[in-house]
């Protein structure tokens, strides 16, 4: 009997997604767009978090918006109604995470509007996104109070993968079981590294040190 041949195709299709992002990251780096992948599970508050950010990055900044979705344009309808960004819905067609590839189609479909600073709403899951490099100059991640001190365990690559940690929701920690002080262990336990912030995205405490964070990420990476 012949023997059954075993192809990996994981490792192979995150190869070959590996090779893609770093060509988009240097693409995009030569036409001075500053991508930043945005991850988190629904409803943590992406949306909300980039409806606080943007107006005040948009004071010295291009800033439009990609925003992933199985489907759907609630989303990007919000952002561009509420914002004045430019933003484009990119739907998935049921894959739970964006790729190299499916990132460079959204930032062709941005056409010719000039962007700084081009935020990628990632599908809302704390699995797979994580997996797939979107070619993104940072990862960013949000977790919010209601969803628990112990993510960073549950879910560590999220985590490891991380240039800064927001944590959302933070006018509700009085009324929530998360341990604040638990939850900083374990994210370092994971990543010892990554900036956090904490914020509300509805108060908007917060987001005037998420905005400077953002804007001096921007000015290392034009170095």
């Amino acid at each position: 009997m012949e023997e059954i041949k075993i192809i990996e195709l994981k490792e192979s299709v995150f190869a070959d997604n590996d090779a893609e992002a770093e060509k988009l990251r240097q693409s995009l780096k030569k036409r001075g767009t500053f991508l930043i992948n945005v991850m988190s599970s629904p409803g943590a508050g992406k949306t909300s978090t980039l409806k606080a950010l943007i107006p005040k990055l948009a004071q010295n900044h291009s800033v439009s918006v990609m925003e992933a979705d199985i489907d759907g344009a609630i989303d990007a309808d919000e952002i561009q109604e509420e914002t004045g960004a430019h933003a484009v819905q990119l739907h998935t067609g049921g894959m739970c995470h964006l790729d190299a590839g499916m990132t460079e189609q959204g930032i062709d479909s941005l056409g010719d509007t000039p962007s700084d600073i081009v935020f990628l709403e990632n599908v809302g899951n704390l699995v797979c996104p994580a997996e797939f490099d979107t070619g993104a100059a940072i990862n960013a991640v949000i977790l919010s109070v209601p969803e628990g001190d112990d993510k960073p365990l549950k879910y560590p690559l999220m985590f490891e993968k991380a240039d800064v940690v927001i944590l959302n929701k933070c006018d509700v920690l009085p009324y929530f079981d998360f341990d604040l002080d638990t939850f900083k262990k374990y994210l370092r336990d994971r990543n010892d590294s990554c900036d956090l912030i904490q914020i509300s995205a509805k108060t908007g405490d917060g987001t005037d040190e998420l905005a400077a964070w953002i804007e001096r990420a921007y000015e290392t990476w034009r170095a």
